[in-house]
């Protein structure tokens, strides 16, 4: 019996086509004083409105984007949270995430008005260097997260370490 997915170190059988790439799907709504969950960054190949309060982002492989979503309630804020998501690959795994189809890699999540304040200034820090947050390295996303949920303070994103990120995506 012939394998249906090749393994990574097999070629793609050529009698099948090849996969098609997943595009990822981030819904964002608004309802004044209740909801708003907005992307930060990010840019979306397409954009829907589903109607006054709903619209759906949607997402190449591998682009890197930052939903941040805030609840209230008639008492004051019932969530805060930040997330700086990649959408994945063909194949590839993938975190459920709520309001995110078919899934995310998540990169840096941030819960609670500390840490979210702490992301968004990491995130203005980074465009006060003219650098687009979506292009930056997916490792320090990863690292500023691994600090945030070890309640240390954020590493900083300088242009040398940009520039580095720049040369080392070239040679692939």
């Amino acid at each position: 019996m012939r394998q249906l997915f090749p393994t990574t170190a097999q070629a793609w059988p050529q009698d099948l086509p090849p996969p098609r790439p997943v595009y990822m799907r981030v819904s964002l709504a608004f309802v004044e004083h209740r909801v708003n969950v907005w992307l930060r960054f990010g840019q979306p190949a397409r954009e829907t409105t589903l109607d006054r309060w709903r619209r759906v982002a949607t997402f190449e492989p591998n682009a890197v984007c930052c939903r941040v979503k805030w609840i209230g309630n008639d008492y004051g804020t019932a969530l805060w949270q930040l997330m700086v998501l990649q959408a994945p690959m063909p194949f590839d795994g993938a975190q459920r995430v709520s309001g995110v189809a078919p899934g995310a890699r998540i990169l840096l999540r941030a819960d609670g008005e500390p840490q979210v304040k702490a992301a968004l200034e990491a995130i203005d820090a980074i465009e006060a260097l003219g650098v687009d947050p979506a292009a930056v390295a997916v490792t320090y996303w990863r690292t500023a997260g691994n600090r945030l949920a070890a309640h240390r303070p954020l590493p900083y994103y300088t242009a040398e370490r940009h520039a580095a990120h720049l040369a080392r995506r070239s040679l692939k």
